[in-house]
């Protein structure tokens, strides 16, 4: 009977060796992995992209250029990326936010102790748990686990947690579990997206083809 800690470290080897390093997140700055964070919500990666071209191209990916743009111009901005009345205010909230905590500096925010400074995010109109530790893993190289729909369904389908959890459970499952390595967390939510994406479909699951095909006894 292995223990949890084994079990979630065989399941990243399991990973890593299969798919390798997926090089996430993909942004020229912190700054832009904040931005991305916020406008991934409930919208593909792809629409993203857009919404952030857009900006680098009127000059408005900055937190200066942000905090004093007119907020339908910000809309309109990031229209590819869905809901962009809603994520232009929450993009300013976070903004008003850095500038109220730092003056604007996003290293100076990131200095902040991990579970104080994640309390903050969370108290940001529009920045829930999820959005709140990719700002800080991805964007802050803190060591905070990162949990999404593919990282649940997954560890439900191989017997890991039960179908009824909630969020903080299961980052709590891999933050007492692992060592804080932001390096190590940044890779196995990367991975775990990847498998989620490509082969642990919601529907009809490709479990045949997939490499996590029979670990741990599942099947």
């Amino acid at each position: 009977m292995y223990d949890k800690k084994t079990i979630l470290l065989d399941l990243y080897s399991t990973l890593y060796e299969a798919f390798g390093p997926r090089n996430w997140w993909p942004a020229d700055s912190p700054f832009e992995v904040v931005i991305g964070a916020i406008l991934t919500q409930n919208t593909a990666w792809r629409n993203v992209k857009k919404a952030i071209s857009n900006l680098k191209a009127r000059g408005l990916l900055s937190a200066n250029a942000l905090y004093h743009v007119p907020v339908q111009d910000l809309a309109s901005a990031i229209r590819p990326s869905g809901y962009y009345n809603v994520k232009a205010r929450r993009l300013k909230h976070f903004v008003g936010f850095l500038f109220q905590e730092s003056d604007g500096d996003l290293d100076s925010l990131f200095a902040e102790d991990l579970d104080i400074l994640r309390g903050k995010l969370l108290s940001i109109n529009g920045i829930g748990p999820e959005t709140a530790d990719s700002i800080l893993l991805y964007a802050g190289n803190k060591p905070t686990f990162v949990v999404d729909s593919y990282t649940i369904r997954i560890l439900f389908r191989h017997n890991l947690i039960p179908e009824a959890i909630s969020y903080d459970e299961v980052r709590d499952l891999f933050m007492d579990c692992l060592e804080p390595d932001a390096s190590m967390f940044n890779e196995y939510h990367a991975l775990l997206v990847h498998v989620g994406h490509s082969f642990c479909l919601k529907k009809i699951p490709m479990c045949r083809e997939c490499p996590v095909r029979g670990w741990n006894n599942d099947e």
